[in-house]
Protein backbone atom coordinates (compact mmCIF):
# COMPACT_ATOMS: atom_id res chain seq x y z
CA UNK A 1 0.00 0.00 0.00
CA UNK A 2 1.37 3.38 -1.01
CA UNK A 3 1.57 5.96 1.74
CA UNK A 4 0.31 9.48 1.13
CA UNK A 5 3.07 11.96 1.96
CA UNK A 6 2.29 14.53 4.59
CA UNK A 7 1.60 18.08 3.43
CA UNK A 8 4.70 19.30 5.21
CA UNK A 9 6.96 16.96 3.23
CA UNK A 10 5.66 18.18 -0.10
CA UNK A 11 5.99 21.88 0.71
CA UNK A 12 8.48 23.54 -1.57
CA UNK A 13 11.55 25.17 -0.18
CA UNK A 14 11.51 28.93 -0.15
CA UNK A 15 13.75 31.23 -2.13
CA UNK A 16 15.69 32.22 0.96
CA UNK A 17 16.60 28.59 1.75
CA UNK A 18 17.62 27.98 -1.87
CA UNK A 19 19.75 31.13 -1.87
CA UNK A 20 21.43 30.08 1.37
CA UNK A 21 22.16 26.65 -0.13
CA UNK A 22 23.81 28.29 -3.13
CA UNK A 23 25.80 30.56 -0.82
CA UNK A 24 26.98 27.53 1.19
CA UNK A 25 28.09 25.87 -2.03
CA UNK A 26 30.05 28.96 -3.09
CA UNK A 27 31.73 29.20 0.34
CA UNK A 28 32.65 25.52 0.19
CA UNK A 29 34.24 25.93 -3.22
CA UNK A 30 36.19 28.98 -2.09
CA UNK A 31 37.45 27.08 0.97
CA UNK A 32 38.53 24.15 -1.19
CA UNK A 33 40.30 26.48 -3.64
CA UNK A 34 42.08 28.39 -0.88
CA UNK A 35 43.02 25.16 0.89
CA UNK A 36 44.55 23.66 -2.24
CA UNK A 37 46.51 26.77 -3.20
CA UNK A 38 47.69 27.92 0.24
CA UNK A 39 51.10 27.08 1.73
CA UNK A 40 51.25 24.03 3.96
CA UNK A 41 52.01 26.03 7.09
CA UNK A 42 48.93 28.21 6.54
CA UNK A 43 46.73 25.18 5.98
CA UNK A 44 47.98 23.57 9.18
CA UNK A 45 47.46 26.79 11.13
CA UNK A 46 43.96 27.14 9.70
CA UNK A 47 43.08 23.52 10.54
CA UNK A 48 44.53 23.83 14.04
CA UNK A 49 42.60 27.04 14.67
CA UNK A 50 39.40 25.43 13.41
CA UNK A 51 39.86 22.42 15.71
CA UNK A 52 40.54 24.68 18.71
CA UNK A 53 37.41 26.72 17.99
CA UNK A 54 35.32 23.55 17.58
CA UNK A 55 36.53 22.20 20.91
CA UNK A 56 35.62 25.43 22.69
CA UNK A 57 32.17 25.83 21.12
CA UNK A 58 29.06 24.33 22.73
CA UNK A 59 28.13 20.88 21.48
CA UNK A 60 24.38 21.12 22.01
CA UNK A 61 21.93 22.75 19.62
CA UNK A 62 20.56 25.02 22.36
CA UNK A 63 24.01 26.30 23.28
CA UNK A 64 24.96 26.92 19.65
CA UNK A 65 21.67 28.66 18.92
CA UNK A 66 22.14 30.92 21.93
CA UNK A 67 25.66 31.61 20.72
CA UNK A 68 24.25 32.71 17.37
CA UNK A 69 21.91 35.11 19.16
CA UNK A 70 24.21 36.34 21.94
CA UNK A 71 27.44 36.93 19.99
CA UNK A 72 25.95 39.45 17.52
CA UNK A 73 24.23 41.18 20.43
CA UNK A 74 27.52 41.45 22.33
CA UNK A 75 29.23 42.78 19.21
CA UNK A 76 26.45 45.36 18.85
CA UNK A 77 26.84 46.40 22.47
CA UNK A 78 30.59 46.72 22.02
CA UNK A 79 30.21 48.84 18.90
CA UNK A 80 27.62 51.07 20.54
CA UNK A 81 29.73 51.45 23.65
CA UNK A 82 33.00 51.98 21.81
CA UNK A 83 31.75 54.30 19.08
CA UNK A 84 28.47 55.97 19.94
CA UNK A 85 28.89 56.17 23.71
CA UNK A 86 32.50 57.29 23.52
CA UNK A 87 31.72 59.95 20.92
CA UNK A 88 28.56 61.03 22.69
CA UNK A 89 30.21 61.21 26.09
CA UNK A 90 33.19 63.16 24.80
CA UNK A 91 30.99 65.53 22.81
CA UNK A 92 28.67 66.26 25.72
CA UNK A 93 31.58 66.70 28.12
CA UNK A 94 33.30 69.03 25.68
CA UNK A 95 30.20 71.19 25.26
CA UNK A 96 29.62 71.38 29.02
CA UNK A 97 33.26 72.25 29.60
CA UNK A 98 33.12 74.92 26.90
CA UNK A 99 30.05 76.43 28.55
CA UNK A 100 31.79 76.54 31.95
CA UNK A 101 34.94 77.94 30.35
CA UNK A 102 32.87 80.65 28.72
CA UNK A 103 31.30 81.51 32.06
CA UNK A 104 34.72 81.71 33.68
CA UNK A 105 35.94 83.95 30.86
CA UNK A 106 32.90 86.17 31.38
CA UNK A 107 33.60 86.44 35.11
CA UNK A 108 37.21 87.32 34.29
CA UNK A 109 35.99 90.09 31.99
CA UNK A 110 33.73 91.44 34.73
CA UNK A 111 36.57 91.41 37.25
CA UNK A 112 38.71 93.45 34.83
CA UNK A 113 36.12 96.28 34.69
CA UNK A 114 37.99 99.42 35.84
CA UNK A 115 34.85 101.48 36.34
CA UNK A 116 33.93 99.54 39.48
CA UNK A 117 35.31 99.69 42.96
CA UNK A 118 36.83 96.60 44.53
CA UNK A 119 33.72 96.00 46.63
CA UNK A 120 31.38 96.46 43.69
CA UNK A 121 33.56 94.24 41.56
CA UNK A 122 33.56 91.47 44.19
CA UNK A 123 29.79 91.63 44.65
CA UNK A 124 29.17 91.64 40.90
CA UNK A 125 31.48 88.65 40.33
CA UNK A 126 29.84 86.70 43.16
CA UNK A 127 26.29 87.44 42.01
CA UNK A 128 27.13 86.72 38.35
CA UNK A 129 28.79 83.43 39.32
CA UNK A 130 25.79 82.48 41.42
CA UNK A 131 23.52 83.12 38.45
CA UNK A 132 25.71 80.84 36.34
CA UNK A 133 25.76 78.08 38.99
CA UNK A 134 29.32 78.91 39.99
CA UNK A 135 30.89 80.03 43.23
CA UNK A 136 33.22 82.92 42.32
CA UNK A 137 35.35 85.37 44.31
CA UNK A 138 38.33 87.61 43.74
CA UNK A 139 41.34 86.80 45.87
CA UNK A 140 44.34 89.02 46.56
CA UNK A 141 47.39 88.94 44.33
CA UNK A 142 49.31 87.04 47.00
CA UNK A 143 47.52 83.87 45.78
CA UNK A 144 49.24 84.06 42.40
CA UNK A 145 52.16 82.00 43.65
CA UNK A 146 49.84 79.13 44.63
CA UNK A 147 48.63 78.43 41.08
CA UNK A 148 48.95 74.76 40.03
CA UNK A 149 49.16 73.22 36.62
CA UNK A 150 46.11 71.28 35.40
CA UNK A 151 46.18 67.44 35.37
CA UNK A 152 45.46 65.04 32.50
CA UNK A 153 41.88 64.48 33.69
CA UNK A 154 39.44 64.79 30.78
CA UNK A 155 37.45 67.54 32.52
CA UNK A 156 40.63 69.45 33.31
CA UNK A 157 41.90 69.03 29.76
CA UNK A 158 38.70 70.22 28.12
CA UNK A 159 38.32 73.11 30.57
CA UNK A 160 41.90 74.15 29.93
CA UNK A 161 41.34 73.98 26.20
CA UNK A 162 38.20 76.10 26.47
CA UNK A 163 39.82 78.71 28.73
CA UNK A 164 42.87 78.96 26.48
CA UNK A 165 40.59 79.77 23.56
CA UNK A 166 39.11 82.71 25.46
CA UNK A 167 41.96 84.04 27.58
CA UNK A 168 45.74 84.10 27.64
CA UNK A 169 46.02 84.73 31.37
CA UNK A 170 47.67 82.10 33.61
CA UNK A 171 45.27 79.71 35.32
CA UNK A 172 45.18 76.41 37.19
CA UNK A 173 42.59 73.66 37.57
CA UNK A 174 42.30 71.18 40.42
CA UNK A 175 39.75 68.99 42.16
CA UNK A 176 38.63 69.64 45.69
CA UNK A 177 39.37 67.18 48.45
CA UNK A 178 36.06 65.33 48.07
CA UNK A 179 36.49 65.00 44.29
CA UNK A 180 32.97 66.25 43.52
CA UNK A 181 33.91 69.86 42.75
CA UNK A 182 36.44 71.59 40.54
CA UNK A 183 38.35 74.72 41.40
CA UNK A 184 39.71 77.09 38.74
CA UNK A 185 42.05 79.97 39.55
CA UNK A 186 42.90 82.59 36.95
CA UNK A 187 45.13 85.66 37.16
CA UNK A 188 43.18 88.85 36.45
CA UNK A 189 44.07 92.56 36.80
CA UNK A 190 42.29 92.79 40.13
CA UNK A 191 44.08 89.76 41.63
CA UNK A 192 43.20 86.06 41.34
CA UNK A 193 39.74 84.95 40.22
CA UNK A 194 38.71 81.79 42.07
CA UNK A 195 35.79 79.85 40.59
CA UNK A 196 34.40 76.77 42.30
CA UNK A 197 31.69 74.60 40.75
CA UNK A 198 30.25 71.12 40.80
CA UNK A 199 32.08 68.62 38.57
CA UNK A 200 28.78 67.56 36.98
CA UNK A 201 28.49 71.02 35.32
CA UNK A 202 31.42 70.19 33.04
CA UNK A 203 31.09 66.40 32.86
CA UNK A 204 28.48 64.05 31.35
CA UNK A 205 27.89 62.08 34.53
CA UNK A 206 24.71 60.23 33.54
CA UNK A 207 26.09 58.27 30.57
CA UNK A 208 25.95 55.00 32.52
CA UNK A 209 22.15 55.10 32.49
CA UNK A 210 22.26 54.38 28.78
CA UNK A 211 24.50 51.36 29.41
CA UNK A 212 22.18 50.11 32.14
CA UNK A 213 19.19 50.32 29.81
CA UNK A 214 21.12 48.74 26.97
CA UNK A 215 22.45 45.84 29.06
CA UNK A 216 19.07 45.30 30.71
CA UNK A 217 17.32 45.23 27.34
CA UNK A 218 19.94 42.83 25.98
CA UNK A 219 19.48 40.46 28.92
CA UNK A 220 15.72 40.55 28.47
CA UNK A 221 16.07 39.77 24.75
CA UNK A 222 18.45 36.90 25.54
CA UNK A 223 15.92 35.49 28.00
CA UNK A 224 13.14 35.73 25.41
CA UNK A 225 15.42 34.12 22.82
CA UNK A 226 16.22 31.32 25.26
CA UNK A 227 12.53 30.59 25.77
CA UNK A 228 11.77 30.60 22.06
CA UNK A 229 14.83 28.51 21.17
CA UNK A 230 14.00 26.01 23.89
CA UNK A 231 10.51 25.60 22.46
CA UNK A 232 12.00 25.05 18.99
CA UNK A 233 14.52 22.47 20.22
CA UNK A 234 12.03 20.41 22.24
CA UNK A 235 10.54 18.78 19.08
CA UNK A 236 14.06 17.78 17.99
CA UNK A 237 14.75 16.23 21.39
CA UNK A 238 11.44 14.35 21.26
CA UNK A 239 12.31 13.09 17.77
CA UNK A 240 15.73 11.93 18.97
CA UNK A 241 14.18 10.18 22.00
CA UNK A 242 11.61 8.44 19.79
CA UNK A 243 14.29 7.29 17.35
CA UNK A 244 16.46 6.00 20.21
CA UNK A 245 13.53 4.16 21.79
CA UNK A 246 12.61 2.59 18.44
CA UNK A 247 16.23 1.58 17.88
CA UNK A 248 16.26 -0.20 21.24
CA UNK A 249 13.01 -1.99 20.49
CA UNK A 250 10.94 -0.02 22.97
CA UNK A 251 7.42 1.18 22.16
CA UNK A 252 7.18 4.75 20.87
CA UNK A 253 4.08 6.23 22.45
CA UNK A 254 2.64 9.71 22.30
CA UNK A 255 4.99 10.95 19.60
CA UNK A 256 3.55 13.46 17.11
CA UNK A 257 5.27 15.83 14.65
CA UNK A 258 5.62 19.36 15.98
CA UNK A 259 7.90 22.36 15.74
CA UNK A 260 9.32 24.04 12.67
CA UNK A 261 8.61 22.88 9.14
CA UNK A 262 11.93 21.07 8.74
CA UNK A 263 11.54 19.31 12.10
CA UNK A 264 8.02 18.19 11.15
CA UNK A 265 9.37 16.87 7.85
CA UNK A 266 11.98 14.83 9.71
CA UNK A 267 9.33 13.57 12.15
CA UNK A 268 7.02 12.50 9.31
CA UNK A 269 9.94 10.74 7.61
CA UNK A 270 10.74 8.91 10.87
CA UNK A 271 7.12 7.83 11.33
CA UNK A 272 7.00 6.54 7.76
CA UNK A 273 10.27 4.67 8.21
CA UNK A 274 9.06 3.12 11.47
CA UNK A 275 5.83 1.95 9.85
CA UNK A 276 7.69 0.41 6.92
CA UNK A 277 10.12 -1.41 9.20
CA UNK A 278 7.37 -2.67 11.47
CA UNK A 279 5.38 -3.86 8.46
CA UNK A 280 8.44 -5.55 6.99
CA UNK A 281 9.26 -7.30 10.27
CA UNK A 282 5.67 -8.40 10.66
CA UNK A 283 5.56 -9.80 7.12
CA UNK A 284 8.88 -11.60 7.58
CA UNK A 285 7.83 -13.04 10.91
CA UNK A 286 4.53 -14.24 9.51
CA UNK A 287 6.22 -15.82 6.51
CA UNK A 288 8.87 -17.58 8.57
CA UNK A 289 6.30 -18.76 11.09
CA UNK A 290 4.39 -20.38 8.23
CA UNK A 291 7.54 -21.92 6.76
CA UNK A 292 8.57 -23.18 10.17
CA UNK A 293 5.14 -24.69 10.78
CA UNK A 294 5.19 -26.48 7.43
CA UNK A 295 8.71 -27.81 7.93
CA UNK A 296 7.92 -28.95 11.45
CA UNK A 297 4.93 -30.85 10.05
CA UNK A 298 7.23 -32.70 7.66
CA UNK A 299 9.75 -33.41 10.42
CA UNK A 300 6.93 -34.76 12.57
CA UNK A 301 6.05 -37.17 9.76
CA UNK A 302 9.69 -38.24 9.64
CA UNK A 303 9.59 -38.92 13.39
CA UNK A 304 6.41 -40.97 13.04
CA UNK A 305 7.94 -42.93 10.17
CA UNK A 306 11.10 -43.59 12.17
CA UNK A 307 9.03 -44.71 15.14
CA UNK A 308 7.47 -47.46 13.00
CA UNK A 309 10.87 -48.76 11.85
CA UNK A 310 12.81 -51.32 13.86
CA UNK A 311 15.60 -50.07 16.08
CA UNK A 312 19.01 -50.10 14.51
CA UNK A 313 22.13 -48.09 13.75
CA UNK A 314 20.63 -46.50 10.68
CA UNK A 315 17.41 -45.42 12.43
CA UNK A 316 19.44 -43.95 15.29
CA UNK A 317 21.43 -41.87 12.82
CA UNK A 318 18.22 -40.74 11.15
CA UNK A 319 16.70 -39.73 14.48
CA UNK A 320 19.88 -37.74 15.23
CA UNK A 321 19.64 -36.00 11.85
CA UNK A 322 15.98 -35.15 12.44
CA UNK A 323 16.79 -33.72 15.88
CA UNK A 324 19.59 -31.65 14.40
CA UNK A 325 17.29 -30.41 11.64
CA UNK A 326 14.72 -29.35 14.26
CA UNK A 327 17.40 -27.48 16.22
CA UNK A 328 18.62 -25.75 13.05
CA UNK A 329 15.07 -24.83 12.09
CA UNK A 330 14.45 -23.31 15.53
CA UNK A 331 17.67 -21.32 15.23
CA UNK A 332 16.73 -20.02 11.79
CA UNK A 333 13.27 -18.94 12.93
CA UNK A 334 14.65 -17.32 16.10
CA UNK A 335 17.23 -15.38 14.10
CA UNK A 336 14.73 -14.18 11.50
CA UNK A 337 11.99 -13.38 14.03
CA UNK A 338 14.17 -11.63 16.56
CA UNK A 339 12.76 -10.35 19.86
CA UNK A 340 11.63 -6.86 18.89
CA UNK A 341 8.07 -7.65 19.96
CA UNK A 342 9.17 -8.47 23.53
CA UNK A 343 8.57 -5.64 25.96
CA UNK A 344 11.42 -4.54 28.27
CA UNK A 345 10.93 -5.56 31.88
CA UNK A 346 12.88 -5.04 35.12
CA UNK A 347 15.56 -7.71 35.23
CA UNK A 348 18.22 -8.78 37.72
CA UNK A 349 21.21 -8.96 35.39
CA UNK A 350 23.53 -10.63 37.91
CA UNK A 351 21.05 -13.41 38.70
CA UNK A 352 20.26 -13.95 35.00
CA UNK A 353 23.94 -14.34 34.07
CA UNK A 354 24.52 -16.69 36.99
CA UNK A 355 21.54 -18.83 35.93
CA UNK A 356 22.82 -19.01 32.32
CA UNK A 357 26.22 -20.13 33.63
CA UNK A 358 24.62 -22.89 35.70
CA UNK A 359 22.60 -24.14 32.73
CA UNK A 360 25.33 -23.87 30.09
CA UNK A 361 28.86 -23.92 31.52
CA UNK A 362 28.38 -26.29 34.45
CA UNK A 363 26.97 -29.22 32.41
CA UNK A 364 29.94 -28.90 30.03
CA UNK A 365 32.32 -29.51 32.91
CA UNK A 366 33.93 -26.07 32.76
CA UNK A 367 35.13 -24.15 35.80
CA UNK A 368 33.11 -20.94 36.14
CA UNK A 369 34.64 -17.67 37.41
CA UNK A 370 31.94 -15.01 37.73
CA UNK A 371 32.08 -11.53 39.27
CA UNK A 372 29.65 -8.61 39.01
CA UNK A 373 29.94 -5.05 40.33
CA UNK A 374 27.37 -2.27 40.36
CA UNK A 375 23.60 -2.20 40.38
CA UNK A 376 22.21 -5.22 38.51
CA UNK A 377 18.61 -3.97 38.24
CA UNK A 378 17.98 -2.98 34.63
CA UNK A 379 15.05 -2.82 32.20
CA UNK A 380 15.78 -5.32 29.40
CA UNK A 381 13.93 -7.85 27.26
CA UNK A 382 14.40 -10.94 29.44
CA UNK A 383 14.20 -13.67 26.78
CA UNK A 384 16.43 -11.80 24.35
CA UNK A 385 19.05 -10.96 27.00
CA UNK A 386 19.07 -14.56 28.23
CA UNK A 387 19.59 -15.77 24.65
CA UNK A 388 22.43 -13.25 24.23
CA UNK A 389 24.28 -14.46 27.33
CA UNK A 390 23.51 -18.13 26.67
CA UNK A 391 24.92 -17.99 23.12
CA UNK A 392 28.20 -16.43 24.18
CA UNK A 393 28.59 -18.58 27.30
CA UNK A 394 27.70 -21.64 25.24
CA UNK A 395 30.45 -20.82 22.74
CA UNK A 396 32.96 -20.30 25.56
CA UNK A 397 31.97 -23.58 27.22
CA UNK A 398 31.98 -25.47 23.91
CA UNK A 399 35.35 -24.30 22.64
CA UNK A 400 37.14 -23.60 25.94
CA UNK A 401 39.42 -26.23 27.41
CA UNK A 402 38.86 -25.95 31.14
CA UNK A 403 37.26 -22.73 32.38
CA UNK A 404 34.99 -19.81 31.56
CA UNK A 405 35.56 -16.31 32.95
CA UNK A 406 32.59 -13.91 33.11
CA UNK A 407 32.86 -10.34 34.44
CA UNK A 408 29.94 -7.93 34.69
CA UNK A 409 30.02 -4.25 35.57
CA UNK A 410 27.55 -1.38 35.51
CA UNK A 411 29.16 2.02 35.54
CA UNK A 412 28.66 5.48 34.01
CA UNK A 413 25.42 4.56 32.24
CA UNK A 414 26.70 1.35 30.61
CA UNK A 415 26.40 -2.36 31.34
CA UNK A 416 29.52 -4.30 30.34
CA UNK A 417 29.69 -8.09 30.35
CA UNK A 418 32.95 -9.81 29.39
CA UNK A 419 33.01 -13.55 28.58
CA UNK A 420 36.40 -15.26 28.14
CA UNK A 421 37.62 -18.79 27.52
CA UNK A 422 40.94 -20.60 27.13
CA UNK A 423 40.14 -22.23 23.80
CA UNK A 424 41.78 -21.83 20.37
CA UNK A 425 40.35 -18.33 19.87
CA UNK A 426 39.60 -16.62 16.57
CA UNK A 427 42.15 -15.04 14.19
CA UNK A 428 42.14 -11.25 14.21
CA UNK A 429 41.06 -10.95 10.59
CA UNK A 430 38.04 -13.19 11.24
CA UNK A 431 36.64 -11.47 14.34
CA UNK A 432 34.20 -9.37 12.35
CA UNK A 433 33.33 -12.03 9.78
CA UNK A 434 32.04 -14.48 12.41
CA UNK A 435 29.07 -12.18 13.04
CA UNK A 436 27.73 -12.87 9.56
CA UNK A 437 24.82 -15.34 9.48
CA UNK A 438 25.77 -18.95 8.64
CA UNK A 439 29.47 -18.10 8.72
CA UNK A 440 31.64 -20.81 10.27
CA UNK A 441 35.40 -20.94 10.70
CA UNK A 442 37.40 -23.68 9.05
CA UNK A 443 40.59 -23.71 11.09
CA UNK A 444 40.12 -21.87 14.36
CA UNK A 445 36.93 -23.75 15.34
CA UNK A 446 36.13 -27.41 14.88
CA UNK A 447 33.83 -27.82 11.89
CA UNK A 448 32.58 -31.16 13.27
CA UNK A 449 30.94 -29.44 16.24
CA UNK A 450 27.21 -29.20 15.52
CA UNK A 451 25.83 -25.72 14.98
CA UNK A 452 24.16 -23.41 12.52
CA UNK A 453 26.59 -20.50 12.42
CA UNK A 454 23.92 -18.18 13.81
CA UNK A 455 24.92 -17.91 17.48
CA UNK A 456 27.08 -14.78 17.21
CA UNK A 457 24.77 -13.24 14.60
CA UNK A 458 21.79 -13.64 16.96
CA UNK A 459 23.84 -12.33 19.89
CA UNK A 460 24.89 -9.18 18.04
CA UNK A 461 21.36 -8.64 16.76
CA UNK A 462 20.05 -8.78 20.33
CA UNK A 463 22.79 -6.45 21.61
CA UNK A 464 22.14 -3.88 18.89
CA UNK A 465 18.39 -4.06 19.40
CA UNK A 466 19.10 -2.91 22.98
CA UNK A 467 21.22 0.00 21.67
CA UNK A 468 24.58 -1.69 22.34
CA UNK A 469 27.05 -3.95 20.56
CA UNK A 470 29.47 -6.84 20.91
CA UNK A 471 33.22 -6.68 20.39
CA UNK A 472 35.57 -9.65 20.08
CA UNK A 473 39.19 -9.77 21.13
CA UNK A 474 41.92 -12.01 22.45
CA UNK A 475 41.63 -13.13 26.07
CA UNK A 476 44.63 -13.06 28.42
CA UNK A 477 43.81 -16.73 29.07
CA UNK A 478 44.62 -17.53 25.45
CA UNK A 479 41.11 -17.91 24.03
CA UNK A 480 38.37 -15.61 22.86
CA UNK A 481 37.16 -12.51 24.70
CA UNK A 482 33.62 -11.27 23.96
CA UNK A 483 32.59 -7.90 25.44
CA UNK A 484 28.94 -6.86 25.57
CA UNK A 485 28.13 -3.17 26.07
CA UNK A 486 24.53 -2.12 26.63
CA UNK A 487 23.24 1.33 27.64
CA UNK A 488 21.98 1.28 31.20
Amino acid sequence: MTETPAPETTERRGRVAASLDRLDDVIRRVRVFVGRNSPLILRRAWIGTGHAINRSLPKGLLGRSLLIVVVPMLILLGVLTGVFMDRHWILVTQRLSDAVAGSIAGLAAISDNTDLTDAQRADLVASAGQAMGLSAEIMPTSEIGRLRRSSTDIVHSMLAEGIQKRSRMPFSIRDTSDGNRVEVRMVVHAGVLKVDFARSLAYAANWHFFLVWMVGTALFLVLVSLIFLRNQIKPIERLAAAAEAFGRGRPVEGFAPSGAREVRQAAHAFIGMRRRLERQIEQRTTMLAGVGHDLKTILTRFRLGLALLPEGEETADLRSDVAEMEAMLEAYVDFARGDADEAPQPLDVEATIADCLRQTADPAGRTVNFTFTGDGALALRPTAFRRLIANLVGNAARYGRSAVWVTGERREGWLSVTIEDDGPGIPGDEMEAVFRPFYRLDAARNQDVPGTGLGLAIARDVARSHGGDIELGTSPHGGLKATIRLPA
